[in-house]
């Protein structure tokens, strides 16, 4: 077993608390740095759970207050008893519970989705409740729909769309379990959803996150991926919103980000990370968590950033980590998951701004 980098470990939580959707389902709901900072909620994607957002936790509690949802069926959060319990609609409603529970009457929080969970911020878009609590977007790896007709896990050498579309049906609503975690499958969910250069310790955190998502909770949300389609919501998002993309992400390819740049009623950039896949929060940390400070900057002045992000230390480099431009941000290795300082060293942000849509 390959070890877990430290910052893929989350903080103890200043509070936990469960929260009630609209038809009765119970959320997991856990809040990470102090009380009263400026407020972000993380929704994490399919097959996840706020174990997943631990990298970016990590890089923020000490100066804003976290709030990180398990999505109804991961994590903590028990299962829907039927398939009426899974649609884009649930998705929307439990994420407006949540901004309910955790954003004061008169505050703001900056909304960050990934994958599924930028789906549920696309989903939520034109509600009250959600848009009277939401002072930014930041949607990362993600797409509004056609995800089937986009995505790139096949080789290209299996050229025929129709049969492309098929193969591609059958991996994303496979029922099969997955298992215990072996180097068979790290290396399957590294090819499926990360970039070439992520280091096994990363791997290995993605693989015990995905691993842990009950095989037919998977199958159900799949179903609900299949046939996806929030554009209605993402035309009326109508707060600044700022999107995140890997070159390497074959779930959500580029093609998608730039599609919700342009839709957007208030673009914020279009932050494409080199060599990065699906899972970009864990694989370049420190990049998402600047781009989380930009746009809370941006949406609220400079107070809502927080104060500037010390430089850590870089880790030692290994024949596993990739080159010296992702080095800086693998965080030590250790044997065990163990608990993360109260107040870890954040990153610098980074230099450069977002690149803006361009098509």
């Amino acid at each position: 077993m390959s070890r877990i980098p430290a910052d893929c470990v989350l903080p103890d939580p200043a509070a936990v608390r469960t929260v009630r959707s609209a038809d009765g389902a119970e959320l997991n709901v856990e809040e990470y740095g102090p009380d009263g900072a400026p407020l972000v909620v993380l929704a994490h994607g399919w097959t996840c759970s706020t174990a997943f957002w631990a990298p970016v936790v990590n890089r923020l509690a000490a100066d804003f207050r976290v709030v990180a949802y398990d999505q109804r069926g991961h994590g903590r959060s028990p299962a829907p008893a039927g398939a009426d319990g899974y649609a884009t609609a649930k998705l929307a409603e439990d994420l407006e519970a949540v901004l309910t529970a955790t954003v004061p009457d008169g505050r703001r929080a900056v909304l960050v989705g990934h994958s599924m969970g930028g789906m549920t911020i696309m989903a939520a878009g034109g509600r009250p409740a959600v848009a009277g609590r939401t002072a930014a977007n930041v949607l990362v790896n993600t797409g509004p729909g056609e995800l089937i007709a986009e995505l790139t896990v096949l080789p290209p050498a299996v050229r025929a769309k129709g049969l492309r579309r098929f193969l591609h049906r059958r991996i994303l609503r496979s029922r099969l379990p997955l298992g215990p975690v072996t180097g068979l499958t790290r290396a399957a969910l590294k090819y499926a959803t990360m970039g070439p250069a992520t280091p096994a310790e990363r791997v290995e955190a993605c693989a015990q996150v995905v691993h842990a998502c009950p095989a037919q909770v998977r199958f159900r949300w799949s179903v609900v991926l299949d046939t996806l389609d929030v554009h209605d919501g993402l035309a009326r998002l109508a707060a600044p919103t700022a999107v995140i993309a890997g070159s390497h992400d074959k779930l959500t390819p580029p093609v998608h980000a730039r599609r919700i740049a342009a839709a957007l009623a208030d673009p914020r950039g279009l932050l494409e990370l080199p060599g990065a896949g699906h899972m970009s929060p864990v694989e370049r940390p420190a990049e998402v968590a600047a781009e989380i400070r930009r746009v809370a900057a941006l949406a609220d002045g400079p107070s809502a950033a927080g104060p500037p992000a010390a430089e850590e230390p870089k880790a030692a480099q290994t024949a596993e980590e990739p080159q010296a431009a992702q080095a800086a941000q693998a965080a030590p290795a250790v044997e065990e998951p163990q608990a993360a300082p109260t107040a870890p060293a954040a990153e610098p942000q980074s230099a450069a701004a977002p690149l803006e849509e361009t098509a």
